[in-house]
């Protein structure tokens, strides 16, 4: 049986097949990060349940995603079989109690578990351009993009935030451009097409707030218990690429949020990697790098990360060689490339005189596996050949009405379940864009008010040649014929007499002038 310090794995074997010894994995070293691989059908889910079941009695938050549905028993307590009760028999596990574990279940759709969130801004441009497979180029301006909202002051909450930004940088491509670079509209657009893919495929679901509190996956009971975080991932391995950038997202927030604690008698967090291979297909150096980094420092922030997928290949080697604990089930050595995995797997051990690593491991039966943890100054053990005890919590899935009764009795029950949709880059940058219609259309107003001011004095109308402009200084037209003079109408020449007649003050010169005047009215 397991010491207080330690996790029971099971029990080794001797060549004969007999017992040898309890087979344990040392609190202190679990957050030296772990592997679990194996193929189909040997046994991986069942190792990773009695481990999250360990960490969790020791006090050890545990967060674990559930690809078929299996896990969800480990919040059901266990019955009594005929096949588990000769397991623990065998390898002296005494006594054989069964417990149900404090689970919470989330499910980034909502529908098995707890809504399960994030923003855009805590993504990153990285992740979000790994979500979206952009290319170097696209993801050149997703960056910028990143840059711009920091700089004006954007919140990037959800998807529409950022659908947003990037018409509002198309809008702007030269202006933006001369600071940052080239940012060609076909790249905003490919990205935009992205996006309403990763919208297609659930990508609204995951994006918004109130976004996951790191505090709420590291809680303990009052028994002194960690709690199992159990992510409902048959729907989401519809899509691997989400599946794969949400648990990565959620290693680099631990990382970014966890403060430095060096190396604790126990974990403060176990981080379960399921189909860990997901991660890493056809991934770009930067991000294959950035696992590196996270998983190599984040030991210091008191987090295991254990990988579990079916082949040690799936796992760079410079990933593999940050693995101190390592439980390895029966691979098929059928193919090249398996014999190769079985080969790099034989290579990984401590190596054990008693038997061939390579050998046994083709050879090994359901629920039998290779172990080595590491012991007293972090060396790995020797290679074991192992019988892995039997769950204390329930084989198998649980009901949806046990899932619901236990969705209804959580800790976080009624935090997460409804969306907040509060102001952000969407709403601030739609209210900038009338706030400028609005100036447009008050500059407009100004300038009509202006333009009538200037046309509100009129002219008598002359009629249509004096209408046209023809009396204007410089003018090159000729001025109109004169109209036929009217019998009552005064000419010039009496105009002229007229005025000679106001000169002159003799009666003698009035007559004259009568004289002539009447002379030449006669003439005419």
């Amino acid at each position: 049986m397991a010491q207080e310090d330690s996790i029971f794995i099971g029990a080794s074997r001797k060549p004969d097949d007999s017992y040898q010894k309890p087979e344990e994995l040392l609190l202190k070293y679990g957050n030296r990060h772990g592997l679990v691989t194996g193929a189909t059908g040997t046994g991986k889910t069942v190792t990773l349940q009695i481990l999250a079941e360990g960490f969790s009695n020791a006090g050890v938050p545990v967060f674990c995603a559930d690809i078929k549905g299996d896990l969800s028993g480990i919040a059901m307590m266990g019955e009594a079989k005929d096949f588990l009760t000769a397991r623990a028999e065998t390898i002296k596990l005494e006594p054989y109690e069964f417990q149900e574990f404090p689970v919470i279940f989330w499910d980034l759709f909502g529908e098995q578990g707890h809504p399960i969130r994030a923003t855009i801004s805590e993504m990153g441009p990285l992740l979000l351009s790994r979500l979206m497979n952009l290319t170097e180029a696209q993801e050149g301006v997703m960056n910028i993009a990143f840059r711009i909202a920091d700089e004006e002051g954007l919140l990037l909450l959800d998807m529409k935030d950022l659908q947003a930004l990037l018409a509002n940088i198309a809008s702007r491509a030269d202006e933006i451009g001369a600071r940052y670079g080239n940012v060609t509209k076909p790249s905003v657009g490919a990205i935009q097409r992205s996006l309403l893919v990763l919208e297609q495929q659930g990508g609204n679901n995951f994006f918004g707030e109130p976004a996951l509190k790191i505090p709420d996956i590291m809680r303990t009971t009052r028994d002194g218990r960690g709690a199992i975080n159990v992510l409902a991932a048959d729907k989401l391995m519809m899509n691997p690429r989400l599946y794969a950038t949400f648990l990565l997202w959620l290693m680099s927030e631990l990382f970014e949020v966890l403060p430095e604690v060096g190396d604790p008698d126990r974990p403060r967090l176990v981080f379960f990697f399921d189909e860990a291979h997901l991660l890493f297909d056809d991934a770009p150096k930067a991000l294959v790098d950035r696992v590196e980094q996270v998983v190599r420092l984040i030991r210091s922030k008191g987090v295991g990360v254990y990988f579990v997928t079916q082949n040690p290949l799936d796992v760079p080697e410079t990933v593999l060689a940050q693995l101190g604990n390592r439980v390895q089930h029966a691979l098929r050595a059928y193919t090249p490339r398996e014999q190769k995995a079985v080969k790099t797997a034989a290579d990984t051990f401590r190596p054990n005189p008693d038997f061939n690593c390579a050998e046994t491991i083709t050879q090994l039966g359901t629920g039998e596996a290779l172990v080595s943890t590491l012991e007293a100054k972090g060396v790995p053990s020797m290679v074991q050949r192992t019988l892995i005890r039997p769950p204390a919590s329930r084989l198998g899935p649980i009901t949806p009405q046990e899932r619901q009764k236990l969705i209804a009795e959580s800790p976080v029950a009624g935090q997460y379940d409804e969306t907040v949709d509060r102001e952000s880059a969407f709403e601030m940058l739609q209210k900038k864009a009338l706030e400028a219609q609005q100036a447009e259309e008050q500059a407009q107003q100004q300038d009509d008010s202006r333009e009538t001011g200037r046309s509100r004095w009129t002219l008598p109308d002359f009629g249509d040649d004096y209408s046209q402009g023809s009396s204007g200084r410089g003018s090159t037209r000729s001025r109109p014929a004169p109209r036929p003079r009217a019998s009552n109408r005064q000419t010039v020449a009496e105009a002229a007499i007229k005025s000679v007649v106001r000169s002159v003050g003799s009666q003698v010169g009035r007559a004259l002038v009568r004289g002539i005047l009447g002379s030449l009215k006669k003439g005419f």
